[in-house]
């Protein structure tokens, strides 16, 4: 958006003389004590045209901030600045070009043709939850009277050679497996399966072409390697007995019951956000719009420190990840742009039905939601900060919202359509005392609000 401004005269003459007190008061004029002393000895000292110079860019950066305000309108970006005219006795001229958030033309976001699909729990499924409850509380026990299989817990001492020479990283001389799971290189393990403890054994084996370490992807090496501890999982019986080591249940059936109560709410939960997710993107597929460069350039660099943060949950430095990949960060941006343009979509479609549904977000839930960060960051003092800032709350007051007109939505459709099983908020739900492991299901947790610092 371009903005064309006229000043007339006389705003342009009052900023010059506000100009010269506040150049007097920080410039050190000999003869003069501080703030007294005259234009033309201004000038004299920082050179001609300072005074007018310094009053027409306060002028220029007070007018254009008014004309936000009058327009409504919500910068992306620093504005560029054009000044045509700035003589003294005449009007000042200038024009600030803008990025601005894009008209999004809605199509149909209510009138769809789907309905949430709700996962239907089955005894099959309770016992793989049982399975994996078992497999969480098994017992390990040692073997000695046969030889490694997969599954078996092992300790193995390894040293890796090429051309008869130990490379760095190759050697080991207590590395815990679990046969089967490939912690190793593909095919390491393999050699393990069928020695018995104390066995030395050696091979040859071949890097992947892919391996993180350049030096050795695609390389033979040679590895010696012993058995030096051998132990199998022991899982406990299914039984009565079990299930009351698991909490206060009376048998197995009662564990059985909660366990099926908890995978069904799951599943009720899981088929709301799959739902929510599928009006997204329904509303988004039918929008129309043209996406500035600035907002995706701005979620691509939120994307990217997302990413950074969860490379440093894992303890990898960012540098050394784009190593291992032989990427920089132009194809870590290049690979995240696509994700970004949607995710700019998602945001600007939201905001605008919450406009036209007229969601608002009070003051006293982005209270709460400030009083909740306090408790959930607490010791992350400059987050804390950013979310009691100014910002920081516009920015909570925009999630909130564009979860608020998501439920409304879904809301509406359960209004609608009273036949269908309720699917209650997540907030509805009561803690039992087994959280189901996810046999059956991907996952039984709340999804977050998309947190993003486009200004949507």
């Amino acid at each position: 958006m371009k903005l064309d401004v006229e000043l007339p005269p006389e705003r342009l003459s009052r900023a010059v003389d506000q100009a010269v007190q506040r150049l007097a008061r920080r410039t050190r004029v000999p003869g003069f004590r501080p703030g007294k002393a005259p234009r033309a000895m201004l000038e004299r000292v920082l050179g001609q045209g300072a005074v007018l110079d310094e009053a027409v860019e306060h002028l220029v950066e007070d007018a254009y901030r008014d004309a936000l305000v009058e327009k409504l309108i919500l910068p992306l970006n620093q504005a560029k600045i054009d000044v045509q005219q700035a003589e003294e006795g005449k009007a000042l001229v200038f024009s600030a070009t803008v990025a601005v958030r894009p008209d999004v033309k809605l199509g149909d976001y209510r009138d769809f043709n789907f309905k949430p699909e709700i996962e239907q729990i089955t005894d099959v499924t309770v016992d793989k939850v049982i399975d994996e409850l078992r497999d969480q509380n098994a017992t390990l026990a040692p073997v000695e009277d046969r030889a490694a299989r997969k599954g078996d817990y092992v300790v193995v001492g390894y040293t890796g050679s090429r051309d008869g020479v130990p490379f760095e990283g190759g050697s080991s001389e207590r590395m815990p497996l679990i046969l089967g799971d490939e912690r190793l290189i593909p095919g390491f393990e393999d050699h393990v399966v069928g020695i018995r403890l104390g066995d030395r054994i050696e091979f040859d084996i071949t890097f992947p072409d892919d391996y993180a370490d350049a030096d050795l992807a695609g390389k033979p090496a040679h590895f010696q390697v012993e058995l030096k501890e051998l132990r199998e999982k022991i899982l406990p019986d299914t039984d009565d007995e079990f299930a009351r080591g698991m909490g206060d249940y009376a048998d197995l059936p009662a564990l059985r019951a909660e366990v099926q109560q908890r995978l069904e709410r799951n599943a009720l939960d899981r088929a709301r956000h799959q739902f929510a997710d599928r009006i997204i993107e329904y509303a988004v597929a039918n929008a129309t719009m043209e996406l500035p460069d600035i907002l995706v350039d701005q979620e691509v660099e939120v994307m990217h420190d997302e990413f950074r943060v969860s490379l440093s949950r894992q303890g990898i430095a960012q540098d050394a990840y784009l190593k291992a990949t032989s990427q920089t960060e132009e194809d870590l941006h290049k690979d995240l742009r696509p994700r970004a343009e949607q995710r700019v979509k998602v945001l600007l479609v939201l905001s605008t039905v919450a406009e036209t549904e007229g969601v608002n977000v009070d003051d006293e839930a982005v209270q709460a939601e400030v009083e909740r960060s306090r408790q959930r960051y607490a010791g992350d003092a400059k987050l804390i900060s950013y979310f009691e800032s100014e910002r920081g709350r516009n920015f909570i007051r925009s999630t909130l919202r564009r979860t608020a007109v998501v439920e409304r939505l879904v809301d509406d459709w359960m209004t609608a359509h009273p036949e269908h099983p309720r699917l209650p908020h997540i907030e509805d739900d009561t803690t039992t005392a087994i959280e189901a492991p996810s046999a059956g299901s991907e996952s039984s947790e709340k999804k977050e609000p998309v947190e993003s610092g486009s200004p949507a």
